[in-house]
């Protein structure tokens, strides 16, 4: 281990959380087991060598898909109020870990330890609001055009649940599939980054322990480790009833033709080219901090990160000179330390990227007004920090309409009224979140209406980052169309089921059928 290992605390977070040198990355409830190959988690932070993980083989896959179609025939038959209960107990032990865990997922992605520790307070919101999910899972009762009928529809568990997430949000992902999976009646099996594999044993360990002491049976929570073809063993197999895909527009087409082949169900959220419009009545400080901190936290590695700044043209000089002002204030270090605002991309591969897209926007025409590169010297030893870009740009430029996944900010202009702004907002593939700036409620309205913001996500007045949990998480167009977390997301986790009941001694039929014998 490093000395900032050392100087803040990762080896006793380690400890705390019970993550060894070297740990079996498949897992069945409490018992670990692989026969994979061994994938080593480097800090981006300071280049360390955090421990070791055993990757999932086929066998391995095998077992724990077997176990945990087995385990949910059982655990559908909780009551869901006790299911709850076991999730409510899951949650305790979040509060009880929060720092450790957020410090091991600021040390393993990158983020800063305010972010990670954020992060975790995610997993402990959507726990609290699957307790009380548990008892609900409302179904609605409707009359019969038939006398002597009744007509409701109530809802069942699915199966198994299948959760592929992303390095960028390590943790909370995970929860906001399980914690209303579990609540539901379902089975899941967790594909977690091989970039950042620690936090997922991490989270593992936490719950089998929590669940072997409620007697849930084993193979309601399990882990694979590995890269894609890991991912793939859980997508090509009829017994996963959902697949819950995080990640980039690629890996999500792929998921769903895998799983359409099948006629399974997905769930997909994937990229963001996310924009911000600032009209003429703009509050300026408040979009200026929107602005920064959307397109520069977790080192713009957030799917809601901020892309693209759309400014009226009477403001445009204003608003473009105080955004260029406080990036000169952004400080970039170790992101345990929490005098600095932004860390590192998440390897060397995310720094390619982001130098080659500073490289394309120039090449098409664009106007770098704060220059980026790479950090060197003491504190950037991992040669993965780099500083916070912003470029003037055209929108229809190739690269604008991609999502880089790094810090690097395109700002543009727009004219007359907040029409034209949104349809540069809305003229790139993705859909995921947006935000007007505006003190014109009628500006305001027009965005929020269908013929505004063609997002899943729509703000006024705050940026395009940090949801909350008890709205629907999830964007349209190329994003994917999936959404999870709050609002009635959880029923995509179950079956729904319309009944009939016929309490008359005739069976007349619907429609005014006749058919007598």
């Amino acid at each position: 281990m490093s000395h900032i290992s050392k100087e803040f605390g990762i080896d006793e977070a380690l400890k705390q959380l019970d993550i060894q040198k070297e740990n079996k990355g498949t897992s069945i409830g409490k018992d670990f087991f692989a026969s994979g190959e061994m994938i080593e988690s480097f800090s981006p932070v300071d280049g360390a060598s955090i421990g070791k993980v055993q990757a999932t083989s086929q066998q391995d896959y095998e077992k724990v898909a077997s176990n945990a179609h087995k385990s949910f025939k059982e655990w559908r038959t909780w009551p869901a109020p006790a299911r709850g209960e076991v999730v409510r107990q899951l949650n305790d032990e979040f509060r009880r870990l929060k720092a450790p865990l957020g410090k091991l997922v600021s040390y393993e992605m990158g983020k800063s330890y305010q972010e990670g520790l954020g992060e975790v307070q995610e997993m402990i919101d959507i726990c609290d609001f699957a307790v009380g999910l548990s008892r609900q899972l409302h179904g609605f009762t409707m009359h019969s055009e038939r006398p002597g009928h009744r007509m409701y529809e109530q809802w069942h568990p699915l199966g198994v649940v299948g959760i592929i997430s992303a390095f960028n949000f390590p943790v909370a992902v995970w929860s906001w599939n399980t914690a209303l999976a579990w609540v539901c009646g379902d089975a899941c099996i967790w594909k977690g980054s091989e970039k950042t594999p620690l936090t997922s044993v991490a989270c593992q360990k936490i719950a089998a322990r929590v669940f072997e002491a409620n007697g849930v049976p084993e193979g309601i929570s399990s882990l694979i480790t590995g890269d894609h073809k890991v991912g793939e063993y859980m997508t090509q197999d009829k017994r996963t009833s959902l697949v819950s895909a995080t990640g980039s527009i690629k890996m999500g087409k792929i998921v769903a033709q895998e799983v359409a082949k099948r006629l399974g169900k997905s769930l997909l959220e994937l990229g963001g080219n996310n924009a911000i419009i600032v009209t003429p009545d703009a509050d300026i400080k408040n979009t200026v901090i929107g602005a920064v901190f959307g397109a520069v936290g977790t080192c713009g590695q957030r799917c809601t990160s901020t892309r693209r700044i759309i400014i009226h043209e009477s403001i445009y000089d204003k608003v473009k000179n105080a955004i260029v002002d406080a990036y000169k204030q952004i400080r970039i270090g170790n992101p345990l330390d929490e005098n600095n605002h932004v860390g590192p991309l998440i390897d060397k591969d995310a720094v390619k990227n982001y130098l080659h897209a500073l490289e394309e926007v120039k090449r098409e025409g664009g106007k770098i007004l704060v220059e980026g590169g790479v950090l060197e010297g003491e504190g950037y030893e991992s040669g993965c920090y780099v500083k916070p870009a912003i470029a003037e740009a055209e929108n229809h430029f190739d690269i604008v309409q991609h999502e880089t996944f790094a810090p690097v900010l395109y700002i543009m202009k727009y004219s007359g009224e907040v029409d034209n702004a949104l349809e540069l907002q809305n003229g790139v593939v993705q859909g995921l979140s947006s935000a007007i700036m505006t003190n014109s409620l009628r500006e305001a309205e027009m965005f929020l209406s269908v013929e505004g913001s063609d997002c899943g996500i729509a703000n006024v007045n705050i940026g395009t980052s940090g949801a909350e949990i008890g709205g629907a998480f999830g964007g349209e167009k190329e994003t994917g169309g999936g959404r999870e977390s709050g609002s009635d997301a959880w029923k995509v986790y179950m079956r729904r089921q319309t009944n009939t009941i016929n309490y008359t001694k005739d069976l007349p039929l619907a429609q005014g059928i006749k058919f007598d014998l």
